[in-house]
């Protein structure tokens, strides 16, 4: 198996017109967040049949594939590396964390990002030293930030929340909305499982918030609650 087998597989899927769409989507005019990227048009059901008959491609194959143009053949090797990590050891897990984290630069879109760094990263990092997340957070880099939320969801559903609001807090006052929502997501899977520890942190930290942070957090709030909270 190499990675050419896999460009090979995804090749014989590739749409044009879905791949149309998706560069509008996923913005990849001049100046916006995915500039340049370049698509297949092929669907999240499809790359996941090509993952799983190819989890088995070595990391240096994968990793071959995430220094491809086209978003799938990346988001493949991500999920490829996802399905490869439910089934591994704590040292083959590490590994992968690493090799994910050395590659970041390719991990360079939301969908990229939010479909893997909770398995990749988080899911490790359950079990182990979480420091690189602040490390992640503070650097000057769109995608390792939100990897660092983001990867937190592994703790959240085992209902541990510190590094969350922790990570947050780091990030509130970025000038981006996709970190804003990120965090925003994040808060509300927490407010998912204990409401009351949601509402702590909107009452200490509501004054520099960004709306669409509160908005993504309150999204699950009755009516009365959520109005109540805007109109702070």
């Amino acid at each position: 198996m190499t990675c050419t087998d896999v460009k090979n597989e995804l090749m014989l899927l590739a749409n044009p017109e879905r791949a149309k769409v998706s560069a509008w989507f996923f913005k990849t005019k001049p100046g916006e967040y995915g500039e340049g990227d370049q698509f297949l048009g092929i669907s999240m059901p499809q790359q996941h049949i090509i993952a799983k008959q190819f989890r088995s491609l070595p990391a240096e194959e994968v990793e071959k594939l995430l220094q491809e143009s086209f978003h799938e053949c990346r988001m493949t090797g991500l999920l490829i590396w996802v399905y490869q990590s439910k089934k591994a050891s704590l040292s083959q897990q590490s590994f992968l964390m690493d090799r994910y984290l050395a590659n970041r630069r390719y991990v360079n879109n939301w969908d990229l990002v939010d479909v893997t760094c909770p398995y990749l990263v988080g899911n490790y990092l359950l079990h182990n030293d979480r420091s690189v997340l602040i490390d992640l957070a503070q650097e000057d880099h769109l995608w390792s930030q939100r990897i660092a939320i983001v990867s937190t969801l592994a703790f959240i559903r085992k209902g541990q929340f510190g590094d969350t609001f922790a990570i947050a807090d780091l990030l509130l006052s970025h000038k981006h909305d996709l970190i804003h929502k990120a965090i925003g997501w994040m808060l509300r899977e927490i407010g998912k499982r204990n409401i009351e520890a949601l509402e702590e942190f909107l009452h200490d930290n509501i004054r520099q918030m960004p709306r669409t942070a509160l908005r993504y957090a309150i999204e699950k709030f009755e009516p009365a609650r959520r109005t109540y909270y805007l109109t702070l």
